[in-house]
């Protein structure tokens, strides 16, 4: 059981420590919950913080399940959606992308993320159910060609963590808890808010701040 987000990155930091001033790391959080937990470890290892902002693409006679998800730059698709009209897809990659574009200039402003071709990823969340999003993730960040991808997470049930293992883009799985009983990510925490979009602009911010002003003596 943790405390909050903020002590759960500062346990998963003590994992990391051989990543720490390693200027070839990028800690990738995924928003929103996500977020606290990478500032902490982008704190504790001096590496910058950035977000992946991804949109799944449901299908058209069921929202809830994924054909595919976007980013502002990329896309994936699954098998299933090759029995969906392409004009669809176009459509719903297009509003997808529009409202990314919309949480990006929230996010970031005119900032651009810093790109991940080459680097060390850290991708990070507060814990993950089924895993579909940090899947997602994990397939849209791999279009940058990062040089090695290590998920982070404070827990997960054991079923997720074995797709996570399993897939070929995943170098490395660092969980601090695996509970047998797993039902929810929330059940783990003792605060568990939702995290707003004003905290994650905040905690990017002042990350951002905080690396610069560390590296710059």
């Amino acid at each position: 059981m943790y405390t909050n987000r903020e002590e759960a990155g500062k346990l998963l930091a003590n994992k990391l420590t051989n990543y720490k001033d390693n200027k070839e790391v990028v800690i990738v959080a995924i928003p929103r919950g996500g977020v606290p937990v990478g500032y902490e470890i982008s704190n504790k290892l001096n590496v910058p913080l950035e977000i992946v902002l991804s949109k799944k693409i449901g299908h058209p006679f069921n929202k809830e399940y994924a054909i595919g998800a976007v980013t502002i730059e990329n896309s994936i698709l699954s098998d299933a959606a090759d029995e969906v009209s392409p004009v669809y897809i176009y459509d719903e990659t297009e509003q997808m992308r529009a409202l990314l574009k919309q949480r990006h200039q929230l996010y970031y402003g005119d900032k651009k993320p810093l790109p991940l071709k080459d680097k060390i990823v850290i991708l990070v969340d507060d814990g993950i159910a089924t895993g579909n999003t940090i899947i997602s993730c994990i397939q849209l960040i791999q279009l940058q060609k990062p040089s090695k991808m290590i998920v982070a997470l404070p827990v997960a049930p054991n079923d997720s963590l074995r797709k996570i293992r399993e897939m070929t883009q995943v170098n490395e799985v660092i969980c601090l808890s695996a509970p047998v009983n797993f039902q929810s990510v929330g059940q783990f925490y003792e605060e568990f808010d939702q995290v707003n979009d004003n905290e994650v602009v905040a905690l990017l911010k002042k990350a951002n701040e905080d690396f610069n002003f560390k590296n710059s003596k």
